[in-house]
């Protein structure tokens, strides 16, 4: 079921946005040739914290998953696509890493994420990235009232599949609100024209998931979280929380 927002909440929602924009900039800041993955993770605690946010990754349990994510950040780094369990790895120069974290606050839910790398860039993953960052623009582009969400997904999957980079099947955006995870699904690939129409107070989380082996294929780790490329290349992430209004779409992560 489609819960849609009024302005109000959607401004409430835009609160929780920005706490996890600050979130972002911190840990892009704080992520230094040496610094550990967990360090990461205490600098996300900390800016949440401060914010009087919660997260709602902390404890999280899907179906799929064996155990509760234990993290308030996903921290995926190279051939990892996403959910990345941050742990004691610590950064190398040349590392692609992706963060994705959200925020709980006064009972609305944020959801972004952004790659990077980190010391000496590789030319490909600077690319990577930024088709990444093009094809999330190109999702939002699409997040208008009469449009439907089949739009939002060949927008996004034209983008990434025209630069020859993978798309990881079964796994994309969702709607969001009071929890993290609503409907409807956002996927990262299909059709034009089809799937629920568009309405103004509908709140989506765009999330491009890009392969750049070429290949849709993943595998997961033993900690039953972190989603790799078989062909063990690189991968990234983008994503921005999204309100769905009469003046356009508005971007409710952005700092």
């Amino acid at each position: 079921m489609v819960k849609l927002k009024t302005d109000r909440e959607i401004d409430e929602m835009r609160a929780a946005g920005r706490v996890v924009a600050e979130t972002l900039a911190a840990v892009s800041g704080a992520a230094r040739v040496g610094a550990s993955l967990l360090e990461l993770d205490e600098v996300a605690r900390g800016v949440l914290r401060e914010a009087g946010a919660t997260s709602p990754f902390l404890g999280y349990r899907p179906r799929f998953a064996p155990v509760p994510f234990p993290a308030v950040v996903c921290a995926s780094v190279n051939d990892a696509i996403v959910h990345g369990v941050p742990d004691g790895y610590r950064l190398r120069d040349g590392d692609l890493v992706s963060i994705d974290c959200g925020a709980l606050l006064r009972g609305w839910a944020g959801d972004a994420a952004v790659s990077f790398t980190v010391g000496r860039a590789r030319p490909a993953d600077l690319r990577l990235i930024g088709t990444a960052e093009s094809a999330l623009a190109a999702g939002i582009a699409a997040a208008v009232p009469g449009n439907r969400i089949g739009d939002i997904a060949h927008a996004v999957g034209t983008v990434c599949r025209a630069a020859g980079y993978g798309v990881p099947d079964g796994f994309g955006g969702h709607g969001i609100g009071r929890s993290m995870h609503e409907d409807p699904g956002v996927p990262n690939e299909g059709p034009p024209g089809r799937g629920m129409r568009l309405r103004p107070g509908m709140v989506l989380a765009i999330e491009p998931m890009l392969i750049a082996g070429g290949t849709d294929d993943y595998r997961c780790d033993a900690d039953g979280w972190t989603l790799r490329t078989v062909d063990g290349s690189r991968a990234a992430h983008a994503e921005h929380t999204v309100a769905i209004t009469d003046d356009g779409p508005r971007i409710l992560t952005a700092l």
